[in-house]
């Protein structure tokens, strides 16, 4: 049967694609948007249903919306908070979280949120609108955008909860859980997950109760308990996350960790980590005493911008550079706190929120 001419066969689309690609002048990033092209190119050769290209096109229309949505916000630091869409607002930790937000705004943080109920609207509140995003999904039931980010430019919804996690985690830098349901649990366990991995932080996770409760505490003792015990996780592995129920601490905990440390990136398998002001020789020599057994060679040993690095914001920024393990994640931010204590706060530095 011949191909409609309105419905382009898969070598023409194939070939059409290529002529665009090779048409091009120099453009920004071009290596990476031939990169994506090519997979849509070879995709149209292979056996992928209707369905199939429904599910990719959906995916990449949320994933335009959440670049364009956070690219003029770029620069500024953001925690995200997790809590029950239930959560009544006359109740205590509904109030806790508010202030929350409140006081991580006027540190100079914005908030992101799941754009609904319950914690979630009490963190849009707490922030304001100026200050906030909301991350809506789609559901049949329970989850409209709360009054306090409804009809902002800063709200999305998300066809996809996948795409939707991606960009809590890729845009903030740190998470603020309270107590909440199975969503919570799922954002609280994939969280540590890809902090345990390398593939998100470091940075900071803290699990906040409302005074005289255990709910963080309980599941922290079933983690000791149960996956400690058996060796399911590592040693240190519980470390990758505080629990309190005092929101001073919960604040000095995110803040704190951006004092000294900046961000940090890997280069041909060399973590390099900037800082906003240079350490002293000594307190670089205290760091590779006290942090040699999570390096697989080398010393920590102080830089400049690698020639490899692209220039960008952080170019002038001192450096430090580490043969990494990749395993020992909780002793990685236990040496980024030593480095914010060892560090002297840069001229100009006072605000940690900018990145």
């Amino acid at each position: 049967m011949a191909t409609p001419a309105s419905s382009p066969c898969p070598n023409d689309l194939a070939q059409a694609l290529q002529t665009l690609i090779n048409g091009w002048g120099e453009v920004q990033h071009q290596k990476h948007v031939e990169r994506a092209l090519n997979v849509l190119t070879r995709l149209t050769h292979e056996d992928v249903d209707r369905l199939d290209w429904k599910i990719l096109a959906a995916a990449m229309e949320d994933l335009e919306g959440g670049f364009q949505m956070f690219y003029p916000h770029r620069h500024v630091r953001k925690v995200s908070i997790f809590g029950s869409a239930r959560t009544p607002a006359e109740k205590p930790i509904y109030k806790m979280a508010v202030d929350f937000a409140q006081r991580m705004s006027q540190l100079g943080f914005m908030v992101i949120t799941g754009a609904g109920d319950g914690i979630m609207a009490a963190g849009n509140e707490g922030a304001g609108r100026e200050h906030s995003f909301g991350l809506n999904i789609r559901l049949p039931f329970e989850q409209g955008a709360n009054a306090y980010i409804a009809g902002d430019e800063k709200l999305m919804s998300f066809k996809y909860f996948f795409t939707r996690k991606l960009f809590f985690l890729r845009e903030s830098d740190a998470i603020a859980l309270f107590p909440g349901g199975f969503g919570t649990l799922d954002e609280a366990f994939e969280s540590l997950t890809l902090l345990q991995t390398g593939k998100y932080g470091p940075a900071p996770i803290v699990l906040i109760n409302e005074p005289g409760s255990d709910y963080w505490n309980s599941l922290d003792q079933h983690i000791r308990e149960h996956l400690l015990r058996e060796g399911l996780v590592s040693p240190n592995d519980p470390k990758i996350y505080k629990i309190t129920d005092d929101l001073d601490v919960a604040c000095g905990i995110i803040s704190q960790f951006y004092r000294v440390y900046h961000s940090s990136r890997y280069v041909e398998g060399t973590l390099v980590m900037r800082l906003t002001s240079e350490l002293s020789d000594g307190a670089v020599a205290a760091l590779n005493e006290e942090f040699s057994d999570i390096l697989v060679g080398g010393e920590i040993v102080k830089s400049a911008a690698l020639p490899l690095e692209k220039p960008d914001e952080t170019h002038p920024l001192p450096r430090l550079l580490l043969e990494f393990n990749q395993r020992d994640t909780a002793r990685l931010i236990q040496m980024i706190e030593q480095i914010n204590q060892l560090g002297a706060l840069a001229p100009g530095s006072e605000h940690p929120e900018w990145k």
